[in-house]
C-alpha cells in the first residue's frame, strides 16, 4: 500500500476539490493517500500558512482558486519543492470560456453562493435525517425518493449521498416480522426503490459490521439461511409492488444514486410531478 500526503487547497468549502481527487485517485490500486483539507483560503497570510504546512508535509497539491496571485504564490512553491501543483478547474473553464466567448468572473466560492438551491440542498438534507431507517414514516408523501432494504444495503449513506443532491430521501428497513408503514404502498409523489444485494456479500458486510461493534458472530444475523429468505421476501415485496429494483452488490453509493435519480426522471415524467430543483 503506498502511502502519500495529499493537499487539497481551496478558497470556498473544498466540496470540489476533494471530490475530484476522490474521484482520481479511485483510478489507482494500493494508493492511501493522507488528505490535509485547506478550505475559506481567500488571503497571502493564509495561503503562506498552507505553504509551511505543506513544507512540513510534502505531497501533491491539488487546488481550486481564484485568485492569480495566491495562485502563483502556491505554484512557484510547489514548484521549489519539486512537488507537482493541480489546478482541477482550470482546463475546464479555459475550454467553456473560449466556447462561449465570455470572461470568468474570479469571485472566491462563487459555486457555493447562498441561492436557492442552496437552501433546497439544506432542506433536502434536514428531511433526510429525520426519515432514517424508519423514522417519521408518517409523511412520506413529501418525499423524493423512498428506498427499502434489508439492513446494510447502503440505505442511509445513498439517503444522505441523495440529500447532498437536492432530493428528499427517507428509507425503510426491512426486518422479518415487522410491519412496514401503512402508507407505503399508496405513495403517488416519491419514487419507491428496492435495493438489493447476494446474500453472500451480505454476509460478509454484517459480519464486519459485527466485529466492527465487537460483538459475537454467533447469532441469526449473518447465519447464510436467513439471509437468502431476507432477499427472497424483499425481492417478492418490490416484486408485488412493481417497484424498481437496484442491485448493490456491486455499486458504490454514487452508482446507486445515479441510476435512482435516472429512474426518478422516468417516475417524474409518468406521474407529471414536479421535477427536483
Amino acid at each position: 500500500m503506498k502511502k502519500f500526503k495529499l493537499h487539497l487547497v481551496s478558497d470556498s468549502t473544498g466540496e470540489t476539490v476533494g471530490s475530484v481527487a476522490r474521484a482520481a485517485t479511485a483510478h489507482f490500486d494500493d494508493i492511501d493517500p493522507e488528505e490535509f483539507n485547506w478550505t475559506l483560503v481567500r488571503t497571502k497570510t493564509q495561503i503562506e500558512k498552507v505553504i509551511v504546512e505543506i513544507k512540513k508535509n510534502p505531497g501533491p497539491v491539488m487546488y481550486t482558486l481564484v485568485d492569480n496571485s495566491l495562485r502563483d504564490l502556491l505554484k512557484m512553491e510547489c514548484a521549489k519543492l519539486g512537488l507537482p501543483c493541480i489546478a482541477v478547474l482550470s482546463t475546464v473553464v479555459a475550454e467553456l470560456s473560449s466556447y462561449l466567448g465570455l470572461e470568468t468572473h474570479a469571485l472566491p466560492g462563487k459555486q457555493h453562493m447562498l441561492d436557492a438551491d442552496y437552501f433546497d440542498r439544506v432542506d433536502a438534507i434536514n428531511y433526510t435525517l429525520a426519515h432514517d431507517d424508519g423514522q417519521a414514516h408518517w409523511d412520506l408523501e413529501d418525499a423524493d425518493i423512498v428506498l427499502l432494504g434489508v439492513s446494510r444495503t447502503s440505505k442511509s449513506p445513498t439517503c444522505v449521498y441523495l440529500a447532498h443532491k437536492g432530493y428528499k430521501a427517507a428509507n425503510i428497513p426491512l426486518v422479518p416480522e415487522c410491519p412496514l408503514p401503512e402508507n407505503l404502498g399508496e405513495l403517488k409523489k416519491p419514487l419507491v426503490v428496492g435495493l438489493t444485494i447476494s446474500p453472500d456479500r451480505l454476509q460478509q458486510i454484517r459480519k464486519s459490521r459485527l466485529q466492527a461493534m465487537n460483538q459475537n458472530e454467533d447469532t441469526s444475523y449473518v447465519e447464510m439461511e436467513r439471509l437468502q429468505h431476507e432477499v427472497a421476501e424483499a425481492r417478492k415485496l418490490f416484486n408485488q409492488h412493481k417497484w424498481p429494483v437496484i442491485d448493490v452488490t456491486k455499486r458504490s453509493v454514487e452508482e446507486t444514486a445515479a441510476t435512482i435519480i435516472q429512474h426518478l426522471k422516468r417516475h417524474r415524467e409518468k406521474t407529471g410531478t414536479a421535477n427536483h430543483g
